[in-house]
């Protein structure tokens, strides 16, 4: 099958990157399709580390094409600085590798701005952006009042667009947060100098994508943060600005659901989420604080400490199930090692019913009670491990339970950070 969709099955941070890396070795083209540069793909190659926040984690792969798609919220000049940053250690990065949609809109000064003021303003009713400006440059995507990337590359006609849009925003940005203007003549030198370092990576990527497809090259979609964060399936309002799960590749990268062979999800072995929200299996005690150590979980992006709890089998069911995942990978079941005992929850006591099932129908779920089955766990260290069976046989009865309760087959296994402590379990994926 010439298609592939890896999409976050939790609050993101599940280990895309490494995977993506891993599965990049079979594929011709990495789609990235929503998202911006709140994202943070961890990749280990060796001793070495390379954190991707808009470019595709193919890029690390000799004759790989990476596109960014229409979907994804451009900050041109983290883009720059990310090319520039792999290109000092060696990485090549060109027109060649990498393709930037022409349609995306672009993240200005006034989207970071505006998104860091208002978060100020809401108190304690904040919602836990990253404050990288990518929810203020999808409004203004829907509201047709952004930029895109083709316009950078036209001065008279981005300074048209961007002259009207600084009306509106600075009056925001002067009258209700009172703060200082921005001013034209410096915005425009600021991005509109970058353009013609843009200008080569820039491209018609739907149509390419498209003709990559009917000509059978292999193709794989590549997601940002985690299904339960998606704009309308996750715990909104604390969500992104994007549809996250394969529901939103048609969409960001303009090809037609047709052109979606296989997904496949992927959650950790527990679960955790960065900023605020609902997180029903939370652990705000020494358990939490032992696998926040022992799974290194900080934000790739931000270096905030990421909120941990026991793996939410309610919660993954409804992501796997939004993108019609065929299949799991499951992440960090290393982490685990040393816990006498393991939990994951199957149910929620909420309002006086037990829900098993995800209620979206809800307005939150911030007061659900887990219900848990518990698990012995094991002791013995499985980071060398690359056959199921070698596995010790408290974590495979873990695995092959979760496997029955998700009712989708468990296809890898991770066991660390390099991209070769994997565990295969029948993925096959082009």
């Amino acid at each position: 099958m010439p298609s592939l969709s890896v999409f976050g099955a939790q609050w993101g941070d599940e280990g895309k990157g490494k995977l993506i890396d891993l599965l990049a070795r079979d594929a011709d083209l990495v789609v990235r399709y929503q998202g911006g540069a709140n994202a943070g793909h961890t990749v280990v190659v060796g001793d070495e580390k390379y954190v991707l926040h808009l470019i595709p984690s193919g890029i690390l792969h000799p004759g790989k094409v990476n596109v960014i798609g229409n979907g994804v919220a451009v900050d041109p000049l983290k883009l720059l600085e990310e090319v520039d940053g792999l290109r000092q250690r060696g990485i090549a990065v060109s027109g060649a590798n990498l393709r930037l949609a022409a349609n995306a809109h672009v993240i200005f000064e006034h989207h970071r701005l505006i998104d860091q003021l208002s978060e100020r303003w809401r108190g304690e009713g904040r919602i836990g952006t990253t404050g990288r400006g990518i929810g203020p440059a999808y409004a203004d995507k829907s509201a047709r009042t952004g930029l895109r990337v083709g316009d950078l590359l036209e001065p008279g006609h981005c300074r048209t667009r961007l002259k009207a849009a600084l009306a509106e925003k600075n009056a925001l940005i002067q009258k209700v947060h009172n703060e200082r203007p921005l001013d034209l003549e410096g915005q425009l030198d600021r991005y509109v100098s970058v353009a013609e370092r843009l200008r080569p990576f820039v491209g018609d990527t739907g149509g390419e994508v498209r003709a990559a497809y009917r000509a059978k090259k292999r193709i794989l979609f590549e997601g940002a943060q985690g299904a339960m964060l998606d704009i309308d399936g996750g715990t909104y309002p604390f969500v992104t600005s994007s549809n996250t799960g394969a529901n939103g590749i048609s969409s960001g990268a303009l090809v037609p659901p047709s052109f979606i062979d296989r997904v496949v999800g992927i959650a950790k072995a527990y679960t955790t989420r960065v900023g605020e929200g609902p997180f029903p299996t939370e652990l705000k005690d020494a358990v939490g604080d032992r696998i926040r150590e022992q799974g290194h979980e900080y934000g790739s992006t931000t270096g905030r400490p990421r909120r941990c709890g026991w793996f939410d089998v309610v919660a993954a069911r409804y992501a796997l199930e939004l993108s019609g995942a065929d299949g799991l990978i499951v992440t960090n079941l290393d982490v685990l090692s040393g816990f006498p005992e393991i939990r994951a929850a199957v149910e929620y006591k909420l309002e006086g019913r037990t829900f098993s099932t995800w209620p979206a129908h809800l307005a939150s779920v911030e007061r659900a009670v887990p219900q848990y089955t518990t698990f012995p766990g094991w002791s013995e260290d499985i980071t060398r491990v690359r056959r199921f069976e070698d596995l010790p046989q408290r974590a495979r009865a873990y695995v092959e339970w979760l496997e029955r309760e998700l009712s989708v087959p468990i296809v890898m296994l991770s066991v660390g950070p390099d991209r070769e402590q994997v565990i295969p379990r029948g993925l096959q994926p082009f």
